[in-house]
């Protein structure tokens, strides 16, 4: 990729987002690496709602762009289409319900030339709206809520296993492939462990000597992956419970999925939640047999929501005024690892019963 002022292309999948399309508008508008974005690319779940309609309501403020059906609704579906159609050298992923700070795209390019990785990206900072919707955003910033992912917390720069949302040259993404559709949701981790998979992409700046330094890094290096704290964009959590439950266990059933089709990629962070509810659930089935499986699930339970209620007020304390989410907080904790355990296990009962999700997807 060349380092002078590589043109991007940005693709963002969405469908019904008038809600939240407004603010994304106008943050597009503010970026300071506009004059380096050759086209903005909506990929649209054909929306029923005003979605459209607003888009070209700011048309005027915003750099080139094109609406782009999706007929298949779903994320990998609308990315896949934007990378076929995106003429920029560096595709830039931004998701609907986000607000990208106005040096977003800027830092992206910065971190791409600057580390070589095949994917860049900053933390995944969570606003929440509404009672619910904050006491969301801090529970999935905290490591109890969500592992040790570093993408969700980190204030460090480091190469790591996966980022949030993400830049890539574009060369990369023709390398490695599409996104593979049959994965409604998961999409990103299941891409970028086939990035870490590959050897590193060709440089174009070497004009002399390339095959060897090519093959050098072949046999040396394997696609990286880079979090830069100072690439800062807001995400909007779910606003209920019920729509996290659902989020969630999508995530618990489509994870078996990305460890089926790639058993590496497995990390002991997907399987607490699956243990946790495993152990609820034997523990309690058990206790029909001998009673004293009831008093160890009461323990392990009495001590689950002790260690919720610590972190919660850990978490809680380090955000200003948070301390009022924290009688919500051990909720959403138990919604996160609960429905991600339960989906976990819901999508092992489906193999077993003939029915593969990759198949027939």
């Amino acid at each position: 990729m060349d380092p002078d002022s590589p043109s991007v292309s940005i693709i963002i999948p969405l469908r019904n987002e008038e809600r939240y399309i407004e603010r994304l508008l106008h943050a597009l508008a503010a970026q300071t690496y506009r004059e380096h974005i050759v086209e903005i690319l909506f990929v649209d779940g054909m929306s029923t709602d005003r979605t459209r309609e607003i888009i070209l309501a700011h048309a005027h403020e915003l750099p080139p762009f094109r609406i782009l059906d999706n007929p298949k609704r779903i994320v990998p579906c609308a990315m896949n289409i934007g990378i076929r159609e995106a003429r920029g050298d560096v595709i830039v992923r931004i998701d609907a319900h986000t607000e990208p700070a106005p040096d977003y795209v800027e830092r992206c390019v910065y971190w791409l030339c600057e580390t070589g990785a095949w994917n860049v990206g900053g933390p995944m900072r969570a606003r929440g709206e509404g009672y619910v919707g904050q006491a969301v955003a801090l529970a999935t910033t905290s490591p109890f809520g969500i592992g040790g992912s570093p993408f969700h917390y980190s204030e460090r720069p480091q190469y790591v296993d996966t980022v949030y949302l993400g830049a890539y040259p574009r060369s990369v993404l023709v390398q490695v492939g599409p996104y593979d559709e049959r994965f409604a949701v998961n999409e990103d981790y299941e891409l970028n462990y086939r990035l870490r998979r590959l050897p590193a992409v060709y440089d174009e700046r070497f004009v002399a000597n390339q095959d060897y330094e090519l093959n050098y890094r072949v046999r040396r290096t394997a696609g990286r992956i880079f979090l830069a704290p100072d690439i800062r964009i807001t995400y909007f959590p779910r606003e209920s419970l019920k729509a996290l439950w659902r989020q969630y266990f999508r995530y618990g059933f489509w994870k078996v999925q990305t460890i089926r089709k790639h058993p590496r990629s497995a990390k002991w962070r997907h399987l607490v939640a699956p243990a946790f509810v495993a152990g609820l659930l034997g523990s309690f089935l058990l206790g029909f047999v001998w009673h004293m499986f009831w008093r160890l699930l009461a323990g392990v339970v009495a001590l689950y929501l002790l260690l919720a209620v610590v972190f919660s007020a850990l978490r809680a304390r380090k955000e200003r005024g948070g301390l009022k989410y924290l009688p919500l907080m051990p909720v959403v904790f138990a919604t996160l690892h609960l429905a991600w355990g339960l989906g976990f296990w819901w999508a092992w009962l489906c193999l077993l019963l003939g029915r593969d999700p990759l198949r027939t997807a």
